[in-house]
């Protein structure tokens, strides 16, 4: 039988509806649990087993001294990405932990950015077999002129949930 998920599950049914209702509902789904994700404004516009989408756009809550997008907002964007495929693939008995960032910051971007986070098959294997592992999750931030300003790893754990 398939371990249960509610993350997926829900954004498997809010994928059911027209596709106007999918990145708004998305969106408020994570940003209920994530609320720093919110109060910069990422959002999601995809959100699958094997691949999460997010985008921050460059706005004066998420802006720096210099007028890009901030630095911390960056990281932000990249870890939430990160987080949300690693909540769409680890089951509800699973607790996942940030255990390491690792963001180089390559040039200045230009406007806001998107986020692509993937997992391969092996990973997503991983977390649902073991009771405790950890996996690195590589994440493209991309700019608006479709540069890559920041390089980003994020490496997570996971362990059994105490009941």
């Amino acid at each position: 039988m398939p371990k249960r998920n509610r993350l997926a599950l829900a954004a498997h049914l809010i994928q059911r509806l027209p596709r106007r209702l999918q990145e708004p509902l998305l969106t408020r789904l994570f940003c209920s649990q994530v609320r720093f994700a919110g109060t910069a404004g990422v959002r999601i516009q995809r959100l699958s087993d094997s691949e999460v989408r997010m985008s921050l756009a460059n706005r004066r809550r998420a802006r720096n001294h210099i007028g890009g997008v901030h630095a911390a907002a960056m990281a932000l964007l990249a870890e939430s990405a990160s987080g949300c495929m690693v909540g769409m693939n680890l089951p509800d008995d699973k607790l996942p932990l940030i255990k390491s960032l690792q963001i180089d910051y390559l040039r200045r971007a230009s406007g806001g950015l998107r986020a692509i986070a993937t997992l391969q098959p092996e990973q997503r294997q991983a977390m649902l077999e073991q009771d405790k592992g950890e996996t690195l999750v590589h994440v493209i931030l991309l700019d608006d002129s479709g540069a890559q300003p920041v390089r980003c790893d994020m490496r997570w754990a996971w362990v059994r949930k105490r009941n």
